[in-house]
Formats: C-alpha cells, sequence, structure tokens
C-alpha cells in the first residue's frame, strides 16, 4: 500500500482545509518545494498535490509553485485541481507530473477522462469526492445526484490508474478515514483505490491496510501535526 503525503496549494503556500472550505485554511508552509523535499527525504514514494484555487476557478492557479515541486524533487506526483480538457493533462504531463487526478471534469464529460485514460495510459485518476454518498464538484460547492459508486463504474474500461474517494465530512478534521465506505467502494470496482479524508493517526493506516483493491491512503493534517510519525507509517504499509 503507498501512503501519499498531501500538499495542498492556496495562494502559492501549503495548507490544510477543514471539509473543503476555503476560509478555513490554515497554512503549513510558505514554501510548498520545500515541504515536498522533505516528504522525499523521509522516504515517501509519491507525492500528491492538489492545486486549490484551480478547482474552483476551473483551471490550473498555482503553476508556479506546482512546477518548482517538480523541479524541487525526483518523486512522481499525482496532480488534481482545475485539470478540465485534454489540453490542460497534456500540459501537465509534458511538465513531468507522472499523473492527473480528474474530479469536476470526471462528471461533466465522462467521455473526455475515458479518452485521455486510453491516450496517456496509467496516467489518469479520478477523483471522487463525496458528500452523503453523492459526487461532490467544483471544488465541492456543488453537490451532485451522482453516487460515487455509478460515477466510478462509468471508467471501469478505461484504463483509469485509480480512482481517488475523499469524503468531504472528514476531510481534514482528523475523525478517522471512513473505511467502511472506502472498502465498500473498492470491493465494487476493478479500479484500484486510494482512500483520502480524516486520516488521524496510524491505525487508520493499519485498517486500510489489507483491504481488497486499495492502492494507498492520502495523508495531510495529521502529518502535519505530528499525529502520525512517518517513518512508522511507512514501516508499517511495506511490511509484508
Amino acid at each position: 500500500m503507498i501512503l501519499f503525503p498531501a500538499i495542498d496549494l492556496k495562494d502559492g503556500r501549503c495548507v490544510r482545509l477543514k471539509r473543503g472550505a476555503m476560509e478555513e485554511a490554515t497554512v503549513f508552509n510558505d514554501d510548498p518545494a520545500g515541504q515536498a523535499a522533505q516528504f522525499e527525504a523521509l522516504g515517501f514514494d509519491w507525492l500528491h498535490c492538489v492545486d486549490l484555487d484551480g478547482a474552483f476557478a476551473g483551471r490550473s492557479v498555482n503553476r508556479d509553485a506546482i512546477r518548482a515541486i517538480r523541479t524541487r524533487i525526483k518523486l512522481p506526483i499525482q496532480l488534481g485541481g482545475g485539470i478540465r480538457s485534454l489540453a490542460h493533462i497534456e500540459a501537465w504531463l509534458e511538465a513531468g507530473i507522472s499523473r492527473v487526478i480528474l474530479g469536476t471534469v470526471a462528471l461533466r464529460d465522462p467521455d473526455l477522462v475515458k479518452g485521455a485514460a486510453r491516450r496517456w495510459p496509467a496516467r489518469v485518476a479520478v477523483g471522487l469526492d463525496a458528500k452523503d454518498g453523492k459526487v461532490a464538484v467544483e471544488g465541492w460547492a456543488e453537490t451532485s445526484d451522482v453516487t460515487a459508486l455509478d460515477l466510478a463504474r462509468r471508467f471501469e474500461d478505461a484504463g483509469v490508474a485509480a480512482i481517488i474517494f475523499t469524503d468531504i465530512a472528514r476531510d481534514g478534521m482528523l475523525q478517522g478515514v471512513n473505511v467502511e465506505a472506502t472498502a465498500g467502494l473498492a470491493a465494487q470496482l476493478r479500479i484500484p483505490v486510494i482512500a483520502s479524508g480524516g486520516v488521524a493517526g496510524i491505525e487508520d493506516i493499519a485498517a486500510l491496510k489489507g483491504k481488497p483493491n486499495i492502492l494507498g491512503v492520502v495523508i495531510g493534517r495529521a502529518l502535519y501535526d505530528g499525529r502520525i510519525d512517518p517513518r512508522a507509517a511507512l514501516a508499517l504499509t511495506r511490511a509484508a
């Protein structure tokens, strides 16, 4: 199982939100590239990066910060937030991003996502952010009538690398990951699932480890707050 330390970008800084509320952003580092380098030094294998401003604007906003991160580290990066066209996808992949995360456009234009996944195998992930089981889009500002499972199933045969499933109610709240919902979704899909939202401690990682079809876990606030010892967490995920 892969641990994905998260860097969420707002106004060029590394922040964490509570339930996606931009007005409740806590700044953890003014130097996102430096934060990424710290994660690399700790031994993480991937970086999860989200352009929060871009998610609301519908276009990449924190380009300079993302490019600085890409230049600073060698880790593969998965990037989401405001990527909503083939041109956006291609530009980021050419800029060295390993995998793009498509969220709003997955609901609005699933054919675009399918086409991108076939064009760039293993380099497109779908971000499913759920509120009471229903998919939320536009930076979580709008909730649809589509369930996370129904939307995920639309991409089963498209070559999507992963589904990144976030329980919005728990994101940034340190209330514990929604193991039941995440494992339930993963069990009904062939696409690997990455859990996100609410990870409060190493016990959440332990609860997900070994669950069928769980590829990894995104960790954010608990890592920044020191509630998770990164080396202990990495050792847990790498143990047989």
